[in-house]
């Protein structure tokens, strides 16, 4: 396979990972109705900062460890839906400032229409680091993250082949629709295919923000409903991973 078909495919691979909903999504969804394109773009650079760790860790083999560490792995989930559960309830008390009321990191007004130059400052400073650190720490918490990394991760590292569509079956479709066939194999272990991995991650954590962002603008009943929708992902994702986790360790 030459460079090139090995970075498309990679690319192609990449959105196919970070594409489908769920609990990264939902915190780049709340990011960046909230705050905007940058927040959510930090957000989504968040999230592929944890894979780019676990894609270190996997190429060293620490990776493998954890995968024969069950109760290791079952804390990992456990803390990862502890930790969905609290960036669900701040994605809740989200929900009034997308619908128009007094945001963090936004300009505020005093009663004599001066503003709070100081603390929006201060605010904003924070929220400019906020949903980087938010979505990193749970991408390394994130159990799908980790299992994906403990499977397929592993794989793309190792010289062989990879069938796209038995990790994203709705590509299959895409493909079937398109008329371009019902799989589409590449060959895993080249250096050309994990950057057009990342490359694709690049690509989602770029658009999607900037959709969201666009749709909020054209609508203000958008801003509280992705927000919403954010907090009950988060929350149930938390839930489900809570349980899994305290499971594994009794």
């Amino acid at each position: 396979m030459s460079v090139a078909l090995s970075l498309l495919g990679g690319v192609a691979f990449g959105l196919a990972m970070a594409a489908p909903p769920g609990p990264m999504n939902a915190v780049i969804a709340e990011e960046s109705v909230r705050r905007g394109w940058t927040a959510g773009f930090r957000a989504g650079l968040g999230a592929m900062t944890g894979d780019a760790i676990f894609c270190v860790l996997a190429f060293v083999g620490v990776v493998e460890v954890v995968q024969h560490a069950p109760r290791l792995r079952a804390a990992m989930v456990g803390v990862g839906g502890a930790l969905m559960l609290v960036f669900a309830v701040d994605a809740a008390t989200g929900v009034k400032s997308a619908a128009g009321m007094e945001a963090p990191g936004t300009t505020t007004k005093d009663v004599e229409g001066t503003e709070a130059a100081d603390e929006t400052v201060a605010s904003g400073a924070l929220d400019r680091t906020t949903g980087f650190r938010k979505a990193l720490v749970l991408a390394l918490t994130n159990p799908y993250q980790i299992v994906f990394w403990l499977t397929v991760g592993v794989g793309l590292l190792r010289a062989g082949t990879l069938d796209l569509v038995t990790q994203a079956p709705w590509l299959g479709e895409l493909l079937g629709t398109l008329g371009l066939g019902e799989s589409l194999v590449i060959e895993t272990g080249s250096l050309a295919l994990l950057v057009g991995f990342f490359g694709g991650i690049g690509l989602w954590i770029t658009g999607y923000p900037a959709t969201l962002v666009a749709v909020d603008r054209r609508s203000e009943r958008a801003g509280p409903v992705v927000a919403g929708i954010s907090a009950l992902v988060l929350g149930g994702f938390g839930i489900l991973f809570l349980i899994d986790g305290v499971t594994g360790l009794v």
